[in-house]
C-alpha cells in the first residue's frame, strides 16, 4: 500500500491528528466535502476541527497507551500464576522465566518482530490514517496477492520513528509477550535458562511476529475476504489464535520435547500429581490477569472513542465468570469437589475464549462461550495430560492453545453482525455461522488449522534443533535438588527446610 504522497515521521507529534480526522468520525459529523466548504466560508471552524481531530487522535493515544500498560501488568499475574502451581524449589526459577522473557522479548520485537508484523500493514488506525509502514512483502498466487512480512520499521527507525508507529509498538510488544511467555509455564521445573534466553528472543522475533503478520499485519490469512469471498478473511479481535494459541502450541511443542519432570508418571504410564506450593499467589495471580484483560480486549479498538468498548469489556467479565463456573460445576460433578485450581483455569480460559470474538458478540453469546470454555479447559488438561502425556504443569496447553482455538471458532459461530463494518477491507458487519456467515466460519477454521500446523513444526523442530546444541533440560539431580540455586543462583526460599524428592 503506498503512503501518502510527502507524508513523513512526525517524531514529536505536532503535525499528527487535525481536521481531517473529524471527517466522517460519527455518523453526524462533518463530511469531507463540509470542510472544504469550511475553508472558505468558516475558516476558524475549519481550525476549530483541526484542534478537535489532534485531541481525537490524542484520545486515542491515550486509551491505547493506558490499555497497554494493563497488558503489561499481566506479567506479574503470569508470574504469580505459574510460581503458584509450581513447586517452592523452583520458584526463582520461575519467576526470573517470567520477568526474563520481557527483557529478551521486547529486544527482540524491536530489533525485527515489529517490522515483520506490522510494516506493511499501510493506514494506522491509531494515527488517523497515515500510510508510513507500506511496506509488506508479497507473492503473487493464483492472480492473487498474499503478504507474507512486513519490510519497514526495523529497529523503530526510519519511518518507524513516528509518535502513532512507536505508541502502536508498545501496545503490540506487550501482546507479544503474553504469546513467549505462555510456554515458560508448560516447561516450567527442568528448562535450562541459556536455552530459554535462545528461545525467548526466537519467537519473539520470528515465530509470532510472522502469524500475527498474516492475520493482524494485513497478510494473507486477513484477505480472505478480499481475495476468496471467505467473510472479512481471518478475524482476531484481540489474540485467541495470534497471542494464545501460539503461546499455547507453542507450550504444546516445547513441552513435548522437554519431557516431563521426574515423578510424572508411573511406570504403568498412569500420572502423579505435583501439587504447586502456594495456591494463594496463583489465585492472586489470575485476578490480576483477569484485572489486565480489560485492557487487553477493550484496548485492541486503539480507539477510546469507540463505543464498542463497553461491549467488549462487559463481555470479557461475562465470559470468565460462565467459565470459571462451568468448570466448578464439572469438577465438582465428576469428582465430588469443586477443585479450586480448575476454577481459577476455567477463568482464564474463559477470557483466552472471548478474546477473538469479544467485539462481535451479545453478552449471551459471551456466556455461551465461557460456558464452553471452562469444561472445555478441563477436559483438555485431563487429555494432554493422560493420553498426549505431556507434562503441563500450570495447564498452559490447554487454557491458551485448547480455547484460543474455541475463541476463533467461536467468532465463527456467534458473531452477531452488529459490528465489524469494513474491517480487511470488505464491506459489511462480521456475521457468524449461526447470524448467515458461513463463509466467515470457515475463514475462522482456516486460521485455527495454519496457526497449530505453521506454529507446532516451527517451534518442534526449533526445540529439537536446539537441544542438539544446548540442552533444554537440565541434569536430574538439580531437578531433584531445584533449579533455583544451579540455574539462577538465588533460592526463592532460603530459610525454609525443603524436601528433595520427585514430588516436592
Amino acid at each position: 500500500m503506498p503512503a501518502t504522497p510527502g507524508l513523513k515521521p512526525d517524531p514529536s507529534g505536532t503535525n499528527t491528528g487535525g481536521a481531517a480526522d473529524v471527517a466522517g468520525a460519527t455518523a453526524n459529523g462533518p463530511t469531507a466535502a463540509d470542510l472544504k466548504n469550511l475553508a472558505t466560508n468558516e475558516p476558524l471552524a475549519l481550525k476549530l476541527a483541526d484542534v478537535i481531530g489532534h485531541d481525537r487522535i490524542a484520545l486515542n493515544f491515550m486509551w491505547t497507551l493506558v490499555c497497554g500498560f494493563l497488558v503489561f501488568f499481566m506479567q506479574a499475574g503470569f508470574a504469580m500464576v505459574e510460581t503458584g502451581f509450581t513447586r517452592a524449589k523452583n520458584a526463582a526459577h520461575t519467576m526470573s522465566m517470567n520477568l526474563m522473557i520481557f527483557v529478551f522479548g521486547v529486544l527482540g520485537y524491536w530489533v525485527c518482530g515489529f517490522a515483520l508484523q506490522m510494516g506493511g500493514i499501510g493506514a494506522v488506525p491509531l494515527a488517523g490514517g497515515t500510510g508510513l509502514l507500506n511496506g509488506e512483502f508479497i507473492m503473487h498466487l493464483f492472480g492473487k496477492d498474499f503478504g507474507l512480512f512486513g519490510t519497514k520499521g526495523f529497529f523503530l527507525s526510519g519511518v518507524g520513528y513516528d509518535v502513532s508507529i512507536v505508541t502502536l509498538f508498545l501496545f503490540k510488544v506487550v501482546f507479544m509477550d503474553m504469546a513467549a511467555t505462555i510456554p515458560t509455564g508448560a516447561m516450567a521445573e527442568r528448562w535450562t535458562f541459556k536455552s530459554f534466553v535462545i528461545f525467548g528472543f526466537f519467537i519473539s522475533m520470528f515465530t509470532y511476529p510472522l502469524y500475527a503478520n498474516w492475520v493482524w499485519g494485513g497478510g494473507w490469512l486477513s484477505q480472505l475476504g478480499r481475495n476468496f469471498g471467505l467473510g472479512h478473511g481471518v478475524l482476531d479481535f484481540a489474540g485467541s489464535s495470534v497471542v494464545h494459541m501460539v503461546g499455547g502450541v507453542s507450550a504444546l511443542a516445547g513441552a513435548k520435547v522437554l519431557g516431563p519432570r521426574i515423578g510424572k508418571y508411573r511406570k504403568d504410564g498412569t500420572p502423579n500429581a505435583i501439587p504447586g506450593h502456594h495456591i494463594p499467589m496463583a489465585i492472586v495471580g489470575c485476578l490480576v490477569l483477569f484485572f489486565g484483560w480489560f485492557g487487553f480486549n477493550s484496548g485492541s479498538t486503539l480507539a477510546g472513542a469507540d463505543l464498542r468498548i463497553g461491549v467488549i469489556a462487559v463481555n470479557t467479565m461475562l465470559a470468565s465468570a460462565a467459565a470459571s463456573f462451568s468448570a466448578m460445576l464439572y469438577m465438582w460433578f465428576i469428582f465430588g469437589k469443586p477443585d479450586l485450581s480448575m476454577c481459577a483455569n476455567g477463568l482464564l480460559a474463559g477470557l483466552v475464549a472471548i478474546t477473538a470474538p469479544c467485539a462481535f458478540v451479545s453478552t449471551v453469546g459471551a456466556v455461551i462461550i465461557g460456558l464452553v470454555a471452562g469444561v472445555l479447559c478441563c477436559l483438555s488438561v485431563f487429555f494432554v495430560e493422560r493420553k498426549l502425556k505431556v507434562d503441563d504443569p500450570v495447564g498452559a496447553v490447554s487454557i491458551h492453545g485448547t480455547c484460543g482455538a474455541w475463541g476463533m471458532i467461536a467468532l465463527g459461530l456467534f458473531a452477531d453482525g452488529t459490528y465489524g463494518d469494513g474491517l480487511n477491507n470488505v464491506p459489511g458487519t462480521v456475521k457468524g455461522l449461526f447470524y448467515g456467515g458461513q463463509s466467515q466460519f470457515v475463514a475462522e477454521l482456516i486460521g485455527v488449522a495454519v496457526n497449530f500446523v505453521f506454529v507446532f513444526g516451527v517451534m518442534y523442530a526449533f526445540f529439537k534443533i536446539l537441544n542438539r546444541f544446548i540442552p533444554l533440560r537440565v541434569h536430574a539431580e538439580v531437578e531433584l535438588e531445584g533449579l533455583d540455586r544451579y540455574e539462577v543462583a538465588v533460592e526463592a526460599y532460603p530459610d525454609f527446610n525443603q524436601r528433595k524428592t520427585p514430588f516436592s
